[in-house]
């Protein structure tokens, strides 16, 4: 059944070969096997993409649930082991997996070595399916995940800056939104959690109808910026190195867009394991970014 839901999921059995390090003659066979013991195709096979059928689909969801409650099952005898072993693999959007949480896990594994740490990074809709399908069961967001199924809590603000490459002449004073009206806006792919914040900057700023490019991920983003392309809103902490160094530049933009909320979030009917839940007391026990210096 493992082996049928990775067909599904990575949308065919080459992908799924080369994801269980099979060859794709036995995926197929141990499918087919499958669809012989329960008299039912799960698999349609005549596009491009191995999609599930309506026996398929039922089954698919069956095995997710199977495997999650077997995730569990692991969990709790963890939690009587403690923080002796076990694995702690979390998830993290473009800005915060990037710039907040490499730093965070290095702690975390320096005090727990025989944990087994890693990280997914990725947009925020990418974070979500990985949380919802119970591939990790620990994620953290820049802005509040949209589905209900998951649950989340606010750990530190973030505030969007305006940037653009050195020598603009709007640069030093303050600029109001309309002066930005024949500026290239370089914007986030959708799906991201920037991108959606830069979606509701040039609503509330009425600049709807501004040029906009639209490139995926930040660094492409800011490379962008840096090469006079455009300007771009995105985290502070995303170009805290670009402006200290002066390859990036702020405009002070009035209204500013609001600050948005890093939050920790999980699946509000999955067991964190105790590696999980101590990291998550790291995240709650956070007072700024680890950029930043602390006020007096």
């Amino acid at each position: 059944m493992w082996i049928f839901l990775q067909v599904i999921e990575c949308g065919g059995f080459s992908a799924a070969a080369a994801k269980l390090y099979m060859s794709q003659p036995s995926v197929s066979n141990q499918v087919r096997q499958l669809e012989t013991s329960l008299g039912a195709p799960l698999v349609d096979r005549s596009g491009a993409y191995a999609t599930p059928t309506a026996e398929g689909e039922v089954l698919a969801e069956y095995a997710r649930r199977l495997f999650l409650l077997a995730d569990e099952a692991i969990t709790a005898v963890r939690q009587v082991q403690g923080l002796g072993r076990g694995k702690l693999h979390i998830g993290g959007t473009s800005t915060v997996g990037t710039y907040l949480l490499p730093e965070l896990l290095a702690r975390f594994h320096q005090d727990h070595p025989n944990i087994d740490c890693g990280l997914f990074v990725g947009n925020a809709e990418q974070v979500a399916e990985r949380l919802l399908a119970g591939q990790i069961a620990l994620a953290v967001f820049a802005g509040e995940p949209t589905s209900a199924a998951i649950r989340s809590e606010p750990i530190l603000p973030d505030q969007p800056v305006v940037v653009t490459a050195p020598g603009h002449p709007l640069i030093g004073a303050p600029v109001a939104p309309h002066q930005l009206v024949g500026e290239h806006f370089i914007l986030r792919e959708k799906g991201s959690s920037t991108r959606r914040m830069q979606d509701a900057a040039l609503i509330a700023w009425d600049l709807r109808l501004a040029s906009t490019i639209e490139m995926w991920g930040m660094e492409t983003v800011k490379q962008a910026v840096q090469s006079g392309l455009g300007v771009s809103l995105v985290s502070e902490h995303t170009v805290a190195r670009e402006l200290a160094d002066g390859r990036l530049a702020v405009l002070a933009v009035e209204p500013a867009s609001p600050a948005r909320t890093i939050v920790a979030a999980h699946r509000k009917d999955r067991l964190l394991a105790p590696a999980e839940q101590a990291f998550l007391t790291i995240l709650r026990a956070l007072r700024h970014w680890p950029d930043e210096t602390p006020t007096t």
